[in-house]
Order: C-alpha cells, then structure tokens, then sequence
C-alpha cells in the first residue's frame, strides 16, 4: 500500500455544502474519505472508456420468465459470450418476475454490445450495467 500523503484543497462554499450533504447522507468518516471515494469512481469511469485491456462490471436484469422464450433467448447471448460471462446469479422474485446478475469481464465495448442486447431482449423490462473497474484498479 501507498503512502498516505496530505494536501489541503480549496473549494466555493457551495461545493464544499454539497460535499458536505454526501458524507452526511452516505455516513462517510469523513470528508477525505468521500473525496478518495470521488476519486475512485472518476477512475473508473476513464478506465472504461480508455481502457486497452480486460474492465470488469455486473450486469442487472429484471425480467418476466413468462415471455415466449425469453429465458431462451438470455441463456444463448450469455453462452454465446462465454468468454466475457463469468459468473450469474438468479433469483426468483415472484411467479412471474426473475432478477439475474451477469459478472462480466472483457474489454469494455464488447461489454457494452452485449449489456445492450441483454437488456434490449424481449421480455427483459429493465436492465443496468455498473461498470466496477479495470484490472488496474483492481
């Protein structure tokens, strides 16, 4: 682990409110550790969009089982990526409604595309991808 280092920062009163309101609602330690946090997520988001080798994220979708071949169709795109889908989870909510969790991990357009048509998929009523890190964040 890195050395800690310290530095001051200046910052408008009205920023320095807001950055307030997030360690209060978020119930950071303190500021520097919501700043770290902060920090962190800016990375990640660069890290997808410039990253040249291996991203990780999850993939969430909310789905109802009981559309023609949905699971069919979900089950096929992941088989078909098999090389980027490394883990699901699947949770039966209701009668109807499955929840899946997709881990995935590649390069990050090709995350992307697929994230897309997984979430586009008949039946699939809604989907998100979090984009968790690059390998070197990791």
């Amino acid at each position: 682990m890195s050395r800690l280092v310290r530095f001051g920062v200046s910052m408008d009163e009205r920023v320095l409110e807001v950055l307030d309101r997030i360690v209060a609602r978020r119930r950071y330690a303190n500021r520097s550790e919501a700043i770290r946090d902060l920090v962190r997520a800016e990375q990640v988001r660069e890290s997808w969009e410039k990253a040249a080798g291996p991203v990780v994220g999850t993939l969430t979708l909310l789905y109802d089982h009981h559309v023609r071949e949905v699971n069919e169709r979900l089950l096929n795109l992941q088989h078909d990526h098999e090389d980027m889908v490394h883990s699901t989870m699947h949770v039966h909510l209701s009668h109807r409604m499955c929840l899946e969790v997709i881990v995935l991990r590649g390069r990050a357009r090709d995350i992307q595309a697929l994230a897309d048509r997984l979430v586009a998929a008949r039946g699939v009523k809604h989907g998100r991808l979090v984009a968790t890190a690059g390998e070197d964040l990791v």
